[in-house]
């Protein structure tokens, strides 16, 4: 079992910046694929980012890409995901997620999910 616990989220205004954290427990951190997805309200799940196991390798959804940057301390079992120029789109709460070898965007293919952490893009 891995536990994932998100924090960093709140209200910005449009064209600001914050940092989510994921703190990770349980399991070595280290063996897992981390991702970063989110959900606003009314609309489906969706991918965000993820990063391999050694944070050499990270892949953004094309929303996010040259805005979020992900990357991970596998010292200190935590995945962050930095979110600069964020636009009112970006609202909604934000899940990070771990899994297994490999690199996928489906949900289905992380086995453990933190709680989420609500990002409020005000324009």
């Amino acid at each position: 079992q891995v536990q994932l616990v998100e924090s960093g989220g709140g209200l910005v205004q449009a064209g600001g910046s914050l940092r989510l954290s994921c703190a990770a427990s349980g399991r070595t951190f280290s063996n897992y694929r981390m991702g970063w997805f989110r959900q606003a309200p009314g609309k489906e799940r969706e991918f965000v980012a993820l990063i391999s196991w050694s944070g050499g390798n990270t892949f953004y959804a094309d929303s996010v890409k040259g805005r979020f940057t992900i990357s991970r301390d596998n010292a200190k079992n935590t995945v962050y995901l930095q979110m600069n120029s964020l636009k009112p789109e970006d609202t909604a709460v934000y899940y990070c997620a771990a899994g297994g070898s490999g690199y996928y965007t489906q949900l289905t293919k992380y086995a453990y999910w933190g709680q989420g952490t609500q990002v409020t893009v005000a324009s």
